[in-house]
């Protein structure tokens, strides 16, 4: 059976990871081009399982981007209004925490693939994370390592930018903004799980 304070609490607490940033403190202003070349996550998941989102992105401008960050949020108006990246919102009046975590980010994550080290910081928005500059012609190649909390169909969107600040601005080639979604179906569990504080999910003997 899930251990339904530790969910919420490790959700809470691993929503960022980090302190807040300081880059977007002199951002320049303009427009840089960047390109997703790989986008993956688990469209069929159980509940109680760990799953890996990757995605891996370039630099494909001719300038440094100043602050590479990734945001998530679940569709839907639920989704929108919660505050945590991979949460909703419980809609009924007056409880104490309405954000419900859907995805559980594990400790330490996101990473560099084939790092141990966390390759994010979390900011000021807990939906937002913050990779750092990255020069022309360079990939950040991470993942996030994601537990399945709560049943049900979800659509987990990203959005990727290239400052905090609203000045420098992330484009694809075609001049759109850079982002996708990963239409996720997770359903019951087949066997007795929890997840611990750090964002593990272990199975109970």
């Amino acid at each position: 059976m899930f251990a339904l304070a530790l969910l919420v609490v490790s959700a809470l607490a691993l929503a960022s990871c980090g302190g807040g940033s300081s880059s977007d403190a002199g951002e320049s202003e303009g427009t840089y081009r960047v390109a997703v070349g790989n986008a993956s996550f688990a469209t069929d998941q159980q509940l109680g399982q760990t799953y890996l989102l990757h995605l891996k992105i370039r630099n494909s401008g001719r300038k440094t981007i100043p602050a590479l960050t990734v945001s998530f949020s679940i569709k839907g108006d639920e989704g929108q209004g919660s505050n945590l990246p991979f949460g909703i919102r419980d809609p009924q009046p007056g409880l104490a925490q309405p954000d419900r975590p859907v995805w559980v980010l594990a400790e330490h994550y996101p990473k560099a693939v084939g790092s141990s080290e966390p390759g994010g910081a979390g900011t000021s928005d807990p939906k937002t994370f913050d990779f750092g500059p990255l020069k022309a012609g360079r990939s950040a190649d991470v993942v996030w390592k994601l537990s399945a909390v709560r049943s049900g169909s979800y659509t987990l969107l990203y959005e990727i930018e290239a400052g905090l600040g609203g000045k420098a601005k992330a484009e694809t080639g075609g001049g759109t903004s850079p982002g996708g979604s990963f239409v996720v179906d997770i359903t019951a569990a087949r066997h007795d799980a929890e997840v611990k504080d750090n964002g593990e999910v272990v199975e109970v003997k």
